[in-house]
């Protein structure tokens, strides 16, 4: 059976079409969730190594430092592309040929990371801020460093076919992007649809800032590897910087407002109530567009070239960025979950916890933008502080909670199994204390990226240790769950 067109709003696909697609969907999933896995070791491993536990060389820690940077927003990238493109492709036709067409190209890039990395022992930090790739005094090769550049041109490259994809499946369902979005209902030129899918108006926001920001990438990537085989090209570093902030900035930016589709789409399901859209829906989202890509020179305060104006609105932008879209979602759960006797599985946990952990994540950003605070704080563990927060409570529980929704876990009554309840606390204490040490440690003045700690600083790193240890025992309740159950699973009802 072939399949059909829009039918209430949502796209019917034939069987083979849908089994096809889960099958994608879930090696998307399970890639991304065994990449952040040995992610997590990798951080284990640099932790142990801080508080004297574990002995590596300088060359090997700055080598895991650089993969957990790039391999961490990678895996989030591809997994929540997958939490994405599934929600999406029930209300506009997307193509599983390009879906797996990008999940290959991911993976050759990865490929080619780990040997720039591990072989060629490139370790300049997933920013490859320029001249740095150039001038490694001897660490790594000119051609390590192009390898790695060259790798995330080519993952970039993939993200962007997929989004081309994206995009000509909402105009074709949709007619623009400016109606995928709900502006015509929030500037009032047709009547506000409560029933216009949450999923479209957060998937249209992540095409357009992802597409420009992975365009501004390949500019700047394409730019580092041409001065690494003609140094008489030399660009403008603060240009270069400013290029690479915004690329990954809005990029890591982008895996959650992505993921937040289920959210969106799943908290409905188990509390039997619609998440309705609204003008305040439509004008969080849309203000969202442009904050995000806004936002990135708070990275730039101690920049003094910098024009004034641009880190003004780096910090003004900082204290308001995320705020409007969290407000709606966060106000929109608490108010589908209030007194509608939703059953607390594992999935509905995680997909509540997101919501907190990107609510307090925000707010070590906010401080960190400030600019006196920015001062004494910016190359501390403040900042390392602040994302695990938003990445390890915030993002990955959405991811988590919809892979669990996928294994079929709370259907019919089911009650959670002891190894999950296990893990999930597991995670929950390990991560909350991994991001507060790292404040603390921000707050004591320790910096960060240093393989060697000062004798006064090894307590907190050791502390660190134990509390990533519970992350990855976590970690591994998961991804065993996810490894024995989803490939089996049928699609959930």
């Amino acid at each position: 059976m072939s399949s059909t067109a829009v039918a209430n709003r949502k796209i019917e696909y034939s069987e083979s079409e849908n089994r096809k697609a889960l099958i994608a969907v879930k090696a998307h999933l399970i890639l991304g969730l065994a990449v952040l896995l040995l992610m997590m070791l990798a951080g284990l491993t640099m932790r142990a190594v801080q508080g004297t536990w574990l002995e590596i060389g300088a060359d090997l820690f700055y080598q895991i430092m650089t993969v957990h940077g790039v391999g961490v927003v990678g895996a989030a990238g591809i997994g929540s592309t997958g939490v994405l493109w599934y929600f999406l492709r029930q209300y506009v036709r997307l193509s599983n040929t390009i879906f797996w067409i990008n999940f290959f190209v991911f993976v050759a890039g990865v490929v080619m990371l780990l040997g720039s990395i591990f072989l060629g022992g490139y370790g300049g930090a997933w920013t490859f801020l320029y001249p740095l790739p150039g001038k490694s005094m001897g660490v790594w090769s000119t051609g390590a460093a192009a390898v790695f550049q060259l790798a995330l041109l080519i993952i970039g490259t993939g993200f962007l076919i997929l989004y081309l994809d994206m995009g000509r499946g909402i105009l074709a369902s949709f007619g623009s992007l400016s109606k995928a979005l709900g502006l015509p209902q929030l500037f009032g030129r047709v009547p506000v649809d409560t029933t216009h899918p949450p999923t479209v108006v957060a998937g249209t926001m992540v095409l357009i800032v992802n597409f420009l920001g992975i365009a501004v990438g390949a500019v700047v990537l394409v730019m580092g590897l041409i001065n690494l085989y003609n140094p008489e090209f030399q660009p403008d570093a603060l240009l270069m910087k400013n290029l690479i902030y915004f690329f990954g900035h809005v990029f890591i930016n982008a895996t959650i407002y992505a993921s937040v589709t289920a959210v969106y789409e799943l908290l409905p399901r188990y509390t039997g109530r619609p998440w309705k859209t609204s003008k305040v829906f439509y004008a969080a989202w849309f203000a969202i567009v442009f904050m995000v890509m806004a936002v990135y020179p708070h990275h730039l305060m101690m920049d003094f070239p910098m024009p004034q104006w641009a880190l003004i609105v780096g910090q003004v932008l900082s204290f308001g960025s995320g705020i409007p879209v969290l407000v709606v979602t966060g106000y929109g759960a608490l108010m589908i979950v209030y007194r509608s006797g939703i059953q607390w599985s594992t999935t509905t946990k995680l997909l509540f916890l997101s919501m907190f952990g990107w609510a307090a994540g925000v707010i070590p950003a906010i401080l960190d933008a400030m600019v006196t605070v920015n001062r004494v704080f910016h190359n501390t563990m403040w900042v390392p502080g602040h994302f695990h927060f938003y990445l390890l409570l915030g993002l990955l529980p959405m991811m988590f909670g919809f892979i669990y929704h996928l294994t079929g876990e709370g259907r019919q009554g089911e009650q959670p199994k002891a190894a999950d309840n296990v893990g999930f606390y597991a995670y929950l204490i390990g991560a909350f204390l991994t991001s507060m040490v790292f404040l603390a440690s921000g707050a004591s003045s320790i910096p960060r990226r240093w393989a060697t700690h000062m004798a006064e600083w090894v307590t907190f790193a050791q502390v660190g240790t134990v509390a990533a240890a519970l992350v990855v025992l976590g970690m591994l309740v998961f991804t065993f769950r996810a490894l024995f159950s989803l490939p089996k699973a049928a699609e959930p009802r």
